[in-house]
């Protein structure tokens, strides 16, 4: 006896491919909400997050904890929306927030001197907090070049060893690009911005020491 609907020999499938589309519908419905949120909470922590490096670096420590504050809660946000879709989860934007988000605390605490977090303190994934730590070390040049400025001259000198640490620590961390988000691209970055910072430092540090130099042959000569 043929099947209901049959025609020919072939079923008539309309009624169960029709509710196989409502029901995918209702999946991608659910996840592009998940990556809507997320996205968007994504790219305020981003915001956050810069906004915090720029207060740090005109040393309002305070706002700059506050925006990190900030930018905490909408990754918590953010994991909470992709917790059931984790091919939503990797789409690329969590993973550039979280860096960012290791960037700026690790900023803050290079430049006031606390312990440095750890990535489980940041509830951040290995990938995302060492290039955030990368990122970190090289937002220390304006810090470094600000303190030339002011002739803090071994302020300058311990930023650059903090630079060169961090740089000595990541270039032996040598796995695939795809385990480790690109981090020999950002400390290869890291590297061009150490030497740059090294020949500014160094110039400086030059010119203090001949400026001292003619200072004392003047003192000498006017006694």
């Amino acid at each position: 006896m043929s099947a209901a609907g049959d025609r020919d020999g072939v079923v008539d499938r309309a009624d169960e491919i029709n509710a196989l589309g409502e029901r995918a519908r209702r999946v991608l419905d659910v996840k592009h909400q998940a990556r809507e949120t997320t996205l968007g909470a994504s790219r305020r922590a981003i915001q956050a997050c810069a906004a915090a490096i720029r207060a740090v670096h005109r040393d309002e420590l305070d706002a700059a904890r506050e925006r990190i504050q900030e930018a905490a809660a909408l990754l918590r946000e953010a994991d909470a929306a992709v917790e059931a879709h984790p091919d939503v989860r990797h789409g690329g934007y969590l993973h550039d927030a979280k860096k960012e988000f290791a960037e700026a605390n690790l900023t803050l605490a290079f430049v006031r001197g606390g312990a440095l977090p750890t990535a489980d303190d940041l509830g951040v994934e290995m990938p995302a907090y060492l290039n955030g730590m990368a990122e970190a070390a090289s937002e220390l040049r304006r810090h470094l070049l600000d303190c030339l400025r002011a002739g803090r001259l071994d302020r300058a000198e311990g930023l650059l060893r903090v630079m060169d640490d961090v740089y000595g620590v990541l270039v032996t961390i040598d796995y695939p690009d795809a385990l480790t988000g690109g981090l020999r691209r950002t400390t290869d970055a890291l590297r061009a911005v150490i030497e740059r910072s090294r020949g500014d430092l160094t110039t400086t540090l030059v010119a203090s020491r001949l400026q001292a130099t003619i200072d004392g042959l003047r003192d000498r000569t006017d006694g």
